[in-house]
């Protein structure tokens, strides 16, 4: 993979699959409302294709395969009343992420989460791993953008808020859709292996592919300088 040389001032998070390991629980949730509602059993499986891209698409890509003429508002109202009854006490943040967002803010660097769920989700995902959204200089939401992924806006949206070009920030995903949505956008790219094999993301071409925030690789840690800091070396 060929790695661009441009300072990165910035980094953009997105959430499930990246700062904490929701999608079984979505999926579960996702389940239970098929059911509930609409008396159809769906498959854990069936929600694959429609991961990253939010949830109006990842439930109502299933909806579309079972021919169900599902409630948009109604259903994705309680499908997030399940979700967030299932997660209390039992979401974590995946390995590395309270280490890594405290060693970017020690560097100076911008810091934004970029989600294609909504914000309902999204407060609650980051009240259970303890990451508020102050943690964070700007928050971009499923129902701040038109295009989800992998259009690029949610990504150029959030470059936006920083105050940032998007070349100079650094996107980290972990499904097919974000990373064509950040090389879309013109950022570096991070993929991690936490919700997709290794084989599968490298199809995409980020630009660095690593376990989990445990590993973020040394070469891309030495581009990440602050803001206004010229060409002086930050330590790592």
């Amino acid at each position: 993979m060929n790695q661009p040389a441009e300072t990165i001032q910035g980094v953009i998070f997105d959430m499930d699959g990246v700062l904490c390991d929701s999608e079984k629980f979505i999926c579960e949730a996702a389940q239970r409302m098929f059911a509930e509602r609409h008396g159809c059993t769906v498959k854990a499986e069936d929600f694959i294709p429609f991961v990253g891209m939010g949830e109006n698409r990842y439930l109502g890509g299933v909806a579309e395969k079972y021919s169900i003429a599902w409630d948009l508002a109604g259903d994705k109202a309680r499908t997030y009343e399940i979700y967030l009854e299932i997660i209390r006490g039992r979401l974590e943040p995946l390995d590395g992420v309270r280490e890594f967002v405290s060693t970017c803010r020690e560097m100076g660097m911008k810091l934004a989460v970029a989600t294609s769920a909504d914000r309902v989700k999204m407060d609650g995902n980051l009240r259970e791993i303890r990451l508020p959204e102050e943690s964070f200089d700007v928050c971009v939401t499923g129902t701040d953008i038109k295009h989800k992924k992998p259009h690029p806006e949610i990504f150029l949206a959030a470059a936006s808020g920083l105050h940032l070009p998007p070349d100079r920030c650094l996107v980290v995903e972990d499904a097919p859709n974000g990373i064509r949505a950040a090389r879309a956008a013109g950022s570096t790219c991070l993929a991690l292996t936490t919700s997709f094999t290794k084989t599968r993301l490298r199809r995409e071409r980020p630009n660095y592919i690593t376990k989990d925030l445990t590993a973020v690789p040394d070469e891309l840690l030495a581009r990440m300088k602050a803001p206004g800091g010229g060409d002086e070396e930050i330590p790592t």
